[in-house]
């Protein structure tokens, strides 16, 4: 581990970065360029404390999770995202697989999108990164696998209609195996393959189907607790290499689910996220 370039290089990374950068609000006049350390620390999920001793040499070993979460704090490309882990004294991920690290450009946009809900996902279901009002939609899923969720854990199908859950189901596992077919190396996709064959009967059955490519329902339906049932166009732009996608949902301005979907911004994140305790009240 080199402590002081590791400390210059987080330095320099934060200080390129306005507020606005990473969807944060600027606030007060600022005496200095860029991020503030605890804006950094917030971003990453460490503590305030943790980071600056990082900045000032004294820091302990960062793990690789927190290695990750900084790369994308910082909003680094691949090839500097590899040269902090080298300076951590860690390997980067290996080509060809998954590592968790989001796309600047991916994040750039999903920065920028605060009226409409939209996440960033791994093309096998890795919950990368979600705005406020995708967690206010469905929940805040980030460093969990929906595809896991969706055969572990029933409350996750809460948030759509029972007579849509053949087909999502269906189409998780088309994905899933269209991707393990692709990276065969990748450890990611093949564990949880062998985790959910072995522990979801559904997911075995499917699998054995062998179906590649299954079609969502268009418009997608959405049912919150709250504001109600909600069917939302979906767009998905892939990023580069195309293992990552932003999902964003709309709905026409003029129509019953528009306002539904102004009222979930208004609303926002006080504990309205869907839960099976609040569809059982």
């Amino acid at each position: 581990m080199n402590r002081a370039e590791l400390a210059d290089f987080l330095r320099r990374s934060r200080t390129r970065l306005s507020p606005s950068d990473v969807g944060l609000s600027a606030g007060p006049r600022r005496r200095t360029p860029g991020l503030r350390r605890e804006e950094v620390a917030r971003l990453t999920g460490m503590s305030t404390d943790y980071y600056t001793r990082l900045e000032q040499r004294r820091g302990s070993h960062p793990s690789r999770q927190m290695l990750t979460a900084l790369a994308r704090a910082l909003r680094l490309t691949d090839a500097e995202r590899d040269h902090l882990f080298h300076l951590a004294g860690e390997e980067p991920p290996r080509s060809g697989t998954s590592s968790g690290h989001v796309r600047p450009g991916l994040l750039m946009i999903l920065d920028r999108l605060h009226d409409l809900p939209a996440s960033v996902y791994s093309d096998w279901g890795e919950v990368l990164a979600q705005n406020t009002m995708s967690m206010a939609l469905s929940g805040d899923f980030v460093g969990s696998n929906l595809i896991r969720r969706w055969f572990t854990d029933p409350a996750t199908r809460l948030i759509a209609p029972p007579e849509h859950h053949g087909t999502h189901s269906r189409a998780h596992v088309a994905g899933l195996r269209a991707v393990a077919a692709a990276r065969p190396d990748d450890p990611g996709p093949a564990a949880l393959v062998a985790e959910l064959r072995s522990g979801s009967a559904e997911f075995e059955e499917l699998w054995r189907a062998h179906d590649v490519v299954v079609r969502r329902p268009s418009p997608k339906r959405f049912v919150h607790p709250v504001v109600g049932i909600l069917d939302l166009d979906c767009e998905v732009l892939l990023g580069d290499g195309h293992d990552q996608e932003l999902i964003v949902h709309s709905a026409r301005p003029g129509t019953e689910t528009y306002e539904r979907l102004e009222l979930l911004r208004v609303i926002g994140l006080q504990d309205l996220a869907p839960s099976a305790d609040s569809y059982d009240a």
